[in-house]
């Protein structure tokens, strides 16, 4: 948690990006998910391992293809970098793979000068080194409003959001975002929520800011919740477990 919350403070305004580019094709991204990804957001990180071929050429197709901020709509640019996200924290994985947790890549990998893993710049996009935390906070935080990409990005832990096992794609990244959101807050695992106290994620407590710049917390949380709170219903926190999605 601590890791995470210097995550948060870190990152600036991102300029990662192309010019005259092409929104790239998901659809590779699509059948591993399909393949590799079950229901409930649970990774065969082995799967992702014998089919790495086909994960590092959707990766390159990324890399080779940022998005256009002229010329792309806010639809093909969101479903852009939340796959880039979940895509590259696959590849982290699989790259080191066994390994318990994402958090002890840190120490394992040995880089200097970085804070935690989600600083490590492995990958590149348009030709820049960039990291999840680029992507996460200097770009999607900054760059959108739009709160629900907290349950669409996968940090391959257990208490995260599930990872979706379909791509992300314009013309229905509304209905997958409202999709992930919903399947995410009403899951009892990550939040137990009645009418008058709700034991919630800590997401809602490192982000509280994202969720509640058109309301309180509640009022976000009612937007999705099949039991809805009272306005004065008790908020706690649940410890968050960082074990590997598998």
């Amino acid at each position: 948690m601590i890791a995470l919350v210097f995550s948060l403070l870190s990152c600036g305004a991102s300029d990662l990006g192309g010019i005259n580019t092409t929104p790239p094709d998901h659809s590779v991204w699509n059948e591993l998910l399909g393949k590799y990804v079950k229901e409930d957001g649970m990774v065969n990180y082995r799967g992702f391992i014998n089919d790495q071929e086909k994960l590092e050429a959707y990766l390159n197709t990324l890399s080779n293809n940022p998005p256009d901020r002229e010329k792309w709509s806010e639809e093909e640019q969101l479903a852009y970098w939340i796959n880039a996200y979940n895509a590259f924290t696959v590849k982290l994985i699989v790259d080191n793979y066994p390994v318990e947790s994402i958090r002890d890549l840190g120490p394992k990998l040995k880089i200097p000068l970085i804070k935690d893993v989600w600083h490590y710049k492995f990958f590149k996009i348009g030709g820049q080194e960039s990291s999840l935390d680029e992507i996460e906070h200097g770009i999607l935080r900054k760059e959108f409003e739009e709160p629900r990409i907290h349950f669409a990005i996968n940090c391959a832990s257990f208490s995260c959001p599930p990872l979706l096992n379909e791509a992300f794609v314009p013309e229905r990244i509304d209905q997958q975002l409202d999709q992930v959101a919903k399947s995410f807050i009403n899951d009892p695992k990550r939040n137990k929520i009645s009418k008058d106290k709700a034991e919630i994620s800590s997401i809602f407590s490192w982000f509280k800011g994202d969720f509640t710049k058109n309301g309180s917390l509640i009022d976000f949380l009612n937007q999705y919740s099949k039991v809805k709170l009272s306005s004065n219903a008790k908020i706690s926190h649940l410890d968050y477990d960082w074990s590997l999605n598998e």
